[in-house]
Parts: structure tokens; sequence; C-alpha cells
């Protein structure tokens, strides 16, 4: 869990600083400019963290029952792992980002930048728990 927790932390950095950042601030309306002092950085940082660690012990959860389910042990730890990802995905993080583009105004750019990220994310940690455990 701690591994992924950490995987999944500099995904997102990856993700949002170095991938999609003029875009993503564009579409949030933020100034790419500005830059938030050290005593915010770090609150955002451990926010991120914890979030990071609720997510995957959930998901760790979530593809231990899976295992419960009859005749799961004959798909490919590949093919679970994806499989579950894409559940997860599907079902709790685009209805989400859905729910934002209505009630919050968000674009379909922001759309597709967020729940891209939660797709890779949530594939990845999916991948190395499947593997791992």
């Amino acid at each position: 869990v701690a591994v992924c927790v950490l995987l999944n932390f500099i995904l997102g950095f990856v993700w949002y600083a170095a991938l999609f950042m003029k875009p993503w601030t564009k579409e949030m309306g933020y100034d790419p400019n500005m830059r938030p002092d050290k005593r915010q950085m770090m609150k955002g940082m451990m926010v991120s963290i914890i979030g990071n660690f609720l997510f995957v012990w959930m998901l760790a959860f979530y593809l231990a029952g899976w295992k419960y389910f009859p005749n799961s042990n004959e798909m490919g730890t590949m093919s679970f792992a994806v499989n579950s990802a894409l559940s997860v995905w599907l079902g709790f993080f685009v209805p989400v980002h859905l729910s934002k583009i209505v009630w919050e105004k968000h674009s379909w750019k922001l759309f597709f930048i967020n729940s891209g990220y939660n797709l890779i994310s949530v594939i990845l940690v999916a991948i190395i728990l499947a593997y791992w455990t």
C-alpha cells in the first residue's frame, strides 16, 4: 500500500505539473505564474498523501473482494487488475467528473485531464496490488 501511495503521488505530480500543467491551470482559471507559499504547498501535499492512502487502501479491499466471485481465479492477473480498475474508474470517478461538468461548469477538456489521471492511477495501483498480493 505504501509503495502504491508513493507511486500515485509521483504520478499526480508528473500528470499535473509536467504533462498537463498549462491546460489544467487554464481550464481551472488559475494564473499560471502564481506559486503557492511553502506552507500551503506542504498542506496540499499532506492532504494528497492522505487521499492517496485512502484510495489505495480501499482499492486493495475492492480487489480482495473480487476474488470471492465464482470463477474469478480463471482470469489472469493482468486481466483481473485492468478489469477491476476500469470498473472502479467507470463506476466511481467518471460520474463525479461528469457532475462537475454540469454543476461546477467544468469543461470537457478538464474532464479528460482529471478523469484521465484517475484512469491511469487506478490501473497502475490495481496492477501493482494484483501482482503483489
